[in-house]
């Protein structure tokens, strides 16, 4: 008997030939009906005997093109029309935009061999893509994901790309950033007064010539522009770390072939495959050698390293045939330039030729950063390659905005079960930063037409994305730093309380009005209590701490010894530590803080490694790399005290002084930083135990630390724990927004207090 079944279809379903793919599975089982984008998704009616209807409904879900995704799938039966054939339909504009836009895709095997190919008509053609790679979020102006709705729309497509695009079995039958030579976007190679000197592949050869030479060159990429420079020549590279202010914080390099990656670094197999995976990110690698210049990553034992990801990079890289610095184009603090006129502007002063195309950018997107851990990936940075992909969570019918954090910001939305985040936006502090940020907040609620019922933000009455959630006008929902560190990660693992969560990072405002950053909090099912915290300690000149390591030390040592501190042990004149230590004492610009990145800091310091940091959290990542080949399982000694005193609350304060006076008493500063990250670990353990929660989170910006994250997950499950922590959302702040979703979340519905008014903080 024939049937005739309507098929909505909601997920990662545009951008990705998902159509063709419906129209080929419809032919080959000889269904009548027809497909169509929507804005919600993908539309689909078929017609057939119903046993063929069950296998298409089957195969739709067992068979997806390979970037594809069904996150819902609805069925009606309707009345057949006696429709004999399939076909691709125009899409349909009308409705709520529920659909998902795809992040930015490498390369696939077959344009590359077209792009090398000399008999094939994109031979050499830097633009090349399909359905299965090229350009998405970075071109995308509005949903539904057709071309008339990206930076593409200035392209007429010239008669055989038409062809291909209006081809249901072509693999570019509607890929929307489609192009060739004749019809597509075009290379120009210009000087830094904007005069062009090439233009079309020539152009490309030029800009190779002056990376040879030793020159600096913007190269306009996928999502803004790139400053390129010969990896193995140390003048060069140092060149540009003057001319870019970027003294010493590692440039990532971008390799020609993986067979280069292997001869200068270790790579294991899910490094391997994250090297050439779509997403493509920069992995860290444990260096092993070869011919990369030192001043690329003075000190560190791990490379940056990623493999070419656009046609462009691919043909760039194949003509030098070497490594390149390939660092964002900005300037320190803001983000990457997207147009050709803002790059002559801002750098200028910089790269001595510009690479530049005349796509329009539409957004900016920074290199997505990661390393590996236990077969799985460590997300640092979230950007190209994975954003906006969703993260399912119950939403019901709430409608959530949330800000973030102050810093590595990145907003998100939450609607019809799936919170979306943003690509990485930068440091609130800049204005740059901040007009990026508004920006971002525009372009999700106009693609999602959110008409958001709340805001979540976080507690930090300071920070300037709280300041724009206050102005917006929705119910608001200010959600504690830490308690949103741990939200996140449980969003992200989709697991449920009660948690024990481990949130240590520099600062994050506590509902005590103090800094915290070393805490254990309890999340339960009606918000959290603060089980145990590092005892407090001076920060002397408050945010100022955070670039010099050395007062983080003055200000331990004080909570240590008071006046008769260990001067010797200090990087400062006698008369400023009396000048710090006065400030302390009449508390001026000297707030107490329970911070572990802190305290990181002050060990770096007091050991000699770190006394001012170059960059974020440089002191930290010394320490870390400090422990070398070290090997031991010695701890320090460290003690848990009740907060009240009674004894029965279990509620403790860390207390680090004996830990503090054995470390000043060593010398060797290897097994120091080796017996401190030991502590560490084994602190998480004891604390455990103490609270008796089976499940334990490890979040926040520490365990971005590889060594730490490694032996507290390690020693966990010894003692017969289940660890959880971050992959595919940041452990840092880059991750916080989806915590203050999963907060908002909890307080709409009534399940919990997360505000900063009426969150359930006991202790």
């Amino acid at each position: 008997m024939i049937e005739r079944r309507r098929v909505s279809v909601e997920g990662i379903v545009q951008g990705v030939g998902f159509r063709p793919f419906v129209y080929g599975l419809a032919g080959e089982l000889g269904l009548g009906g027809w497909v169509i984008n929507s804005p919600q998704g993908v539309v689909i009616e078929i017609e057939a005997p119903a046993p063929l209807l069950d296998t298409f409904i089957r195969r739709l879900q067992s068979d997806l093109p390979p970037h594809a995704a069904i996150h819902q799938l609805g069925l009606e039966k309707i009345a057949p029309v006696g429709e004999k054939t399939f076909t691709i339909r125009q899409s349909n504009h009308q409705g709520q935009k529920t659909t998902l836009i795809l992040p930015d895709l490498a390369t696939c095997d077959d344009c590359l061999r077209e792009i090398f190919d000399p008999h094939d008509r994109r031979y050499h053609y830097p633009f090349t893509n399909c359905t299965h790679c090229g350009p998405r979020f970075s071109i995308v102006n509005a949903l539904p994901y057709d071309r008339a709705n990206t930076t593409m729309r200035g392209f007429m497509l010239c008669e055989r790309c038409r062809a291909e695009y209006e081809n249901p079995l072509d693999r570019r039958f509607h890929a929307q950033p489609t192009a060739c030579p004749d019809c597509g976007p075009q290379l120009a190679l210009l000087t830094r007064k904007g005069s062009a000197l090439e233009t079309y592949y020539d152009a490309l050869l030029a800009a190779a010539d002056g990376l040879r030479r030793g020159g600096i060159v913007a190269l306009k990429g996928l999502g803004g522009f790139q400053l390129l420079v010969d990896a193995r020549n140390s003048d060069a590279v140092a060149r540009l770390r003057a001319l870019k202010a970027r003294y010493e914080k590692p440039f990532a390099v971008m390799m020609p072939a993986l067979s280069q990656v292997e001869m200068t670094c270790q790579v294991s197999d899910i490094e391997r495959a994250l090297l050439q995976s779509a997403a493509a990110p920069i992995v860290l690698l444990r260096r092993l050698g070869g011919d990369i210049a030192q001043p690329v990553a003075p000190g560190n034992p791990y490379l940056g390293v990623m493999l070419p990801y656009t046609p462009l990079h691919h043909l760039l890289m194949a003509e030098l045939g070497f490594p390149v610095v390939a660092t964002s184009g900005n300037r320190s603090g803001e983000p990457i330039v997207t147009d050709n006129p803002m790059a002559l502007a801002k750098l200028g002063g910089i790269a001595d030729l510009f690479l530049v195309h005349n796509r329009p950018i539409a957004r900016h997107v920074d290199d997505s950063v990661v390393f590996a851990l236990e077969d799985d990936i460590v997300m640092l940075r979230r950007a190209r390659g994975y954003a906006p992909a969703p993260v399912p969570i119950q939403t019901g019918d709430q409608s959530i905005i949330a800000v973030g954090a102050q810093q590595k910001n990145a907003i998100a939305i939450a609607h019809h079960n799936r919170a979306i985040l943003s690509q990485h936006l930068g440091d609130m502090d800049n204005l740059a930063v901040f007009d990026t940020f508004r920006r971002a907040v525009d372009d999700f609620e106009t693609f999602h037409e959110l008409e958001p019922t709340a805001a979540a933000c976080d507690l930090h009455p300071d920070y300037a994305a709280t300041r724009y959630a206050e102005d917006m006008g929705l119910p608001l929902v200010r959600v504690q730093h830490h308690y949103a560190h741990i939200l996140s990660c449980l969003a992200e693992h989709r697991i449920e309380a009660p948690v024990l969560g481990a949130a240590w990072d520099g600062t994050g405002y506590g509902t005590d009005g103090t800094i915290w950053g070393g805490e254990f909090l309890r999340v339960g099912e009606h918000g959290f209590t603060r089980e145990a915290y590092l005892r407090p300690f001076p920060l002397p000149g408050g945010d100022l701490a955070a670039r010099e390591p050395r007062r983080s030390a003055l200000g331990l040592l004080y909570a240590l010894y008071g006046k008769d501190l260990p001067r010797d042990r200090l990087a400062f004149t006698a008369r400023e530590i009396d000048l710090l230590i006065t400030a302390v004492e009449r508390g001026i610009n000297a707030p107490l803080a329970s911070s572990m990145g802190r305290l990181f800091d002050a060990v770096a310091a007091l050991i000699g490694l770190r006394q001012q940091n170059a960059f974020e959290g440089q002191a930290a990542m010394m320490l870390e790399y400090a422990q070398g080949s070290a090997k031991t399982d010695e701890c320090y000694p460290i003690e848990i005290t009740p907060v009240t005193g009674d004894q029965t609350t279990g509620k403790g304060i860390i207390e680090w002084k004996s830990m503090i006076a054995a470390i000043l008493s060593e010398s060797d500063v290897q097994m120091t930083a080796a017996k401190f990250h030991n502590t560490l670990a084994a602190l998480i353990v004891t604390v455990a135990q103490r609270v008796g929660e089976p499940k334990i989170v490890l979040t926040g910006g520490c365990f971005q630390n590889r060594s730490l994250l490694e032996k507290a997950i390690r020693q966990l499950r010894e003692a017969g724990f289940t660890p959880y922590w971050h992959q595919r959302i940041p452990a840092n702040d880059g991750g916080i927004a989806l915590g203050q979703i999963s907060a908002a979340l909890r307080e709409t519905n009534h399940v919990s207090g997360s505000s900063g008014q009426t969150h359930k903080h006991r202790g």
